[in-house]
C-alpha cells in the first residue's frame, strides 16, 4: 500500500508568514472537500468538512439524527466517498455535532428621541423618588444618552 499524500503537512516554507499561507490552503482544501461530499450525503447543506488527514475524514453537522444515521452507515459512505478525487485513501469518517450558527440581526430602526414632555415627566419623577440609583437612572433616561 502506498503512503497517502498529506496535503496538510507543513513544509517549513511559511516561517515568515506565521503559517497563514498554510492555514489558508488548509481551509480552501476543506471547503473544496465540503463541496465535493455534500451532494453524496443526506441533507447536503448541513455538512462541513473540518479535517481530512491520514485517511480519516472529520465532518460536522447540525442535526443529531442525521449524524447518527451517517455514523451507522459509515462503511457505505466510506466506499462511496473514497471514489472521489482527493479522498482515495479514505478509511473512516468521524462525525461531530456542530452548534448552529446564530447571527444577530441588526436592529432595523434606530431608537427614536424621547419627546420633551416625556423627558420632563422623567425628570420630575427622578426628583420625587427617594432612591438615588433609581433617580439617576431616570435622569439618564430623560437625557437620551445610551
Amino acid at each position: 500500500m502506498s503512503k497517502p499524500d498529506n496535503v496538510f503537512q507543513q513544509t517549513g516554507k511559511h516561517i515568515k508568514t506565521g503559517n497563514l499561507t498554510f492555514l489558508t490552503t488548509q481551509v480552501a482544501q476543506w471547503q473544496r472537500l465540503t463541496k465535493m461530499i455534500q451532494p453524496l450525503l443526506p441533507q447536503p447543506e448541513q455538512w462541513q468538512v473540518v479535517c481530512y488527514q491520514n485517511g480519516s475524514l472529520i465532518i460536522t453537522g447540525e442535526n443529531q439524527a442525521m449524524i447518527s444515521q451517517l455514523s451507522y452507515l459509515q462503511n457505505q459512505y466510506v466506499s462511496k466517498l473514497s471514489q472521489l478525487e482527493g479522498l482515495k485513501d479514505l478509511q473512516r469518517i468521524q462525525v461531530r455535532l456542530r452548534n448552529k450558527s446564530i447571527s444577530k440581526a441588526p436592529s432595523s430602526e434606530p431608537s427614536k428621541p424621547i419627546p420633551p414632555e416625556t423627558q420632563e415627566m422623567l425628570r420630575s419623577a427622578a426628583d420625587f423618588v427617594s432612591d438615588p440609583k433609581l433617580s439617576q437612572a431616570l435622569l439618564r433616561l430623560a437625557s437620551n444618552k445610551k
